[in-house]
């Protein structure tokens, strides 16, 4: 079903693979009349041709990326906008699209969801934006349907910004990469190195695009293969799948932890754009004759079986026939995997229990959101429960079309009459089942859902207290052929299906009677409308000469995701108000995380009000002699005090800065890490003023250890790649030990960020100037 190579090909004329090899070089050399200079090929990929023609710099090498659209949903545009204020914003220097897509059901305990909307549209006023109301649409297909075009690039405050398919790069980032675009500056990277996804084959009937997907994460995922890379789809099997299975397939990319995706365009694609009113958005684009990739994964398209994505991780996957046959041994295994790294194992996590008679049923299923809640996707679930009942027992479904021009075509063409006649319900075009605040399973309850991820409490559960349910990804159609047997699961291809998509209608005076397109006419006079729980920024300092940090969490966890970093669901109902929010930091992995970074927080208060805990706190008065002994000359005053976390692979999922922000509000200083599992967390981590330090050794390091790093602002001005650190111990309870902490690659730029504490004071600095 896949092959990969892994060490560089050349692909000819979109036909031939031949491996960068000493023994290919006859048949290369056949094929291409001479031997292709490598170089020169690699400018042959689509993704080449792409950057190049958005980087305003001169080398290609260090890219200087400007995007022709921004967008973000009301989970982060408040925080966005609010960094924007207090850097100097005058207006959107590009498209910037608000969505609220989130945030839109009853708000419970935090800020009133209808204040952040509010507020959006009066920023969306005030700046030139454009505000796409609640309910109306998700961010993503919202941007497929009216944004994107062939050839442009996309900026997404959310890790699914993918628009691949339609032949548009689109980059998941965090909000402060955002405030840069909108501040007319740049997104800075190297260039990246392109992996080549080429498909061959024709998907059999009832196999679908999350089938495909998970199929390509859960071979990729673990080698690190994607990470950071881009993936270009080519091959002959492209021209077998529709527009919306390309869609399927490539909003999942992220998954694979890639930084982008690019497909390329073809007939089906002019087509799409034609439906859309946007004929003009389509442009040809394909790889040169000769093409160089650095790796290639050959995935045939024929060979696919229904697939499901096991709790925990998207990559945690199996065939479907393969959990039927092996059962007992399938979920054991995802059992102790859900429980390995954790430091207590929870008791209440049970798929056995959900055996009966030998098969396994589910509790729930869910089809919803940009992955799932597509025109394609819900056509086929309702063929397969056409005539058919989902039963009175405990099994639910629900259906979330992804956007109103979508419901009104299901409508149309009776699907949505055939799904809720079997039982289904209909819910609004949100986004709240793929992040824990939308259809919450029962204690121990297992769902199904065609949505994007399934991380620990992504569903809604709490285990802090005692409340755990878990959640597999699985394709419409697999969910729907569940459903048809009152929730035993079952492949969409034990079914009879067709296959074919009834002719596809948009609607897009829904958006024209409801968008406010305000880009480019900014009403500066417009006030901004703030709810009494939308706060602004509070002030964060600046890096000191020396740093002494407390470790105040240690997670071994294999990856540490941005939902345990800072928990989606309930705790985004803070999202507006900083300091409420940073309260949730950890609180579903460490709960004691908050109080003692609170300790550390107040002490640096405590210095910066003169009254320096290293001369004054008796608890840390040994901690200053021990400093004074190792180091002399060091002034006390000069030494600011926080926090870090370590972790082996922080930052896997979500795009949402908060779980870098809220750690730096609690005093945070520093993550330490084997590796960081995304580009976008690094980058929120150092946009929020953190240094991201990598440790190649095990992380043995004890919570409420002191670790000394002397000269820190300096090691960041000589542009050094290691620092040396002091381990102190708890207050100077325990022998001193030095160990080398490594600084990652950082540009001028992002050394200024850390300088100045912040993204937010650097651009306050620059203005001040």
């Amino acid at each position: 079903m896949l092959k990969i190579w892994e060490n560089g090909v050349y692909v000819v004329d979109e036909t031939s693979i031949i491996a960068d090899e000493p023994a290919s070089q006859q048949l290369l050399e056949k094929l291409t009349g001479g031997q292709p200079e490598r170089e020169r090929a690699r400018q042959e990929t689509i993704t080449y041709a792409m950057l190049a023609a958005h980087n305003v710099s001169e080398d290609m090498e260090n890219l200087k990326l400007r995007f022709d659209a921004v967008a973000s949903h009301d989970i982060t545009y408040v925080g966005i906008i609010q960094t924007l204020k207090a850097s100097g914003l005058e207006r959107f220097q590009l498209p910037y699209v608000l969505t609220n897509c989130h945030n839109s059901l009853c708000a419970v305990g935090g800020t009133i969801n209808e204040d952040d909307h509010l507020y959006g549209l009066s920023a969306a006023r005030k700046y030139g934006g454009i505000y796409v109301p609640a309910h109306l649409a998700v961010i993503h297909q919202y941007m497929r349907e009216m944004m994107v075009g062939c050839g442009r690039m996309i900026l997404g405050s959310d890790s699914h910004t993918r628009y691949g398919s339609l032949g548009a790069m689109g980059v998941g980032e965090g909000g402060p990469e955002l405030v840069r675009q909108l501040l007319g500056e740049t997104y800075n990277l190297n260039y990246p190195e392109v992996v080549a996804v080429y498909l061959t084959g024709t998907p059999r009937p009832g196999v679908g695009p999350q089938d495909v997907a998970l199929a390509l994460i859960g071979k990729v995922f673990h080698t690190g293969l994607a990470n950071n890379r881009v993936l270009e789809f080519i091959g002959d099997g492209i021209d077998s799948l529709d527009i919306e299975f390309r869609n399927g397939v490539d909003v999942m990319t992220t998954e694979t932890t890639c930084l982008s995706s690019i497909w390329r365009t073809d007939e089906k694609v002019r087509e799409y754009y034609g439906i859309h009113g946007r004929p003009e958005d389509y442009r040809c684009l394909q790889p040169g004759p000769v093409a160089y990739y650095d790796a290639l994964i050959h995935l045939d398209l024929s060979a696919v079986e229904p697939m499901i994505a096991m709790p925990f991780h998207p990559a945690n996957t199996y065939t479907i026939r393969e959990v039927q046959k092996n059962l007992d041994e399938v979920l054991h295994e995802v059992e102790m995997k859900a429980r390995q790294g954790k430091d207590q194992p929870d008791t209440t996590f049970s798929l056995k229990s959900k055996v009966r008679d030998g098969r396994l049923y589910v509790d729930q299923g869910v089809i919803a959101g940009c992955a799932g809640g597509t025109y394609g996707n819900l056509c086929a679930a309702a063929e397969i429960l056409s005539g058919k009942s989902i039963g009175a027992g405990n099994f639910s479904l629900s259906v979330y079309p992804a956007s109103q021009p979508v419901n009104l075509a299901l409508m149309e063409n009776g699907s949505l009459a055939a799904l809720m006649e079997a039982g289904a319900t209909l819910r609004t075009a949100i986004c709240g089942p793929c992040f824990g605040a939308g259809d919450v399973p029962a204690n121990n309850g297992f769902s199904i859902r065609h949505t994007t991820r399934n991380f620990p409490n992504r569903e809604g559960s709490k285990p802090g207290s005692g409340q755990m349910a878990s959640v597999a990804l699985m394709d419409a159609r697999s969910i729907a052929a569940t459903a048809a047997n009152g929730g035993a699961l079952t492949a969409a291809t034990e079914m009879e299906t067709v296959g074919e998509l009834p002719p596809y209608t948009f609607h897009q005076e829904i958006y024209t009677k409801r968008v406010y397109a305000g880009f480019d006419k900014p009403q500066a006079n417009e006030s901004l409308v703030m709810g009494p729980n939308i706060t602004e920024w509070p002030e964060i300092s600046p890096l000191t000469r020396h740093l002494l940090l407390q470790v105040a969490s240690v997670i071994l966890d294999p990856v540490t995701t941005t939902d345990e970093l800072i928990p989606s669901g309930e705790a985004s109902s803070y999202r507006s108000n900083p300091l409420l929010l940073a309260e949730y930091t950890l609180s579903r992995r460490d709960p004691g995380y908050v109080a003692r970074a609170r300790q550390t927080l107040l002490l640096e208060t405590e210095r910066q009000q003169g009254k320096n805990p290293l001369l004054k706190n008796e608890a840390l008065a040994a901690l200053g002699r021990e400093i004074k002994v190792l180091i002399p000359e060091v002034q006390l005053e000069e030494v600011g005090i926080g926090s870090l976390v370590a972790a082996r692979k922080p930052g896997d999922g979500s795009a949402r800065e908060q779980a870098a922000s809220c750690q730096r509000i609690l005093g945070g200083w520093a993550n330490i890490a084997n590796e960081y599992a995304t580009r976008r967390y690094r980058s929120n981590v150092i946009n929020w003023g953190m240094l991201p330090f990598l440790y190649p050794e095990e992380l043995d390091f004890q919570v409420g250890q002191y670790l000394l790093i002397p000269e820190i602002d300096q090691a960041l001005t000589e542009k050094r790649d290691t620092v040396k650190a002091y381990v102190l111990g708890q207050a100077g309870e325990q022998p001193v030990s030095s160990l080398q902490l490594k600084l990652p690659p950082l540009n001028e730029e992002e050394r200024q960020i850390i300088r100045a504490g912040c993204l937010m004071n650097y651009y306050r600095d620059r203005l001040q100037k």
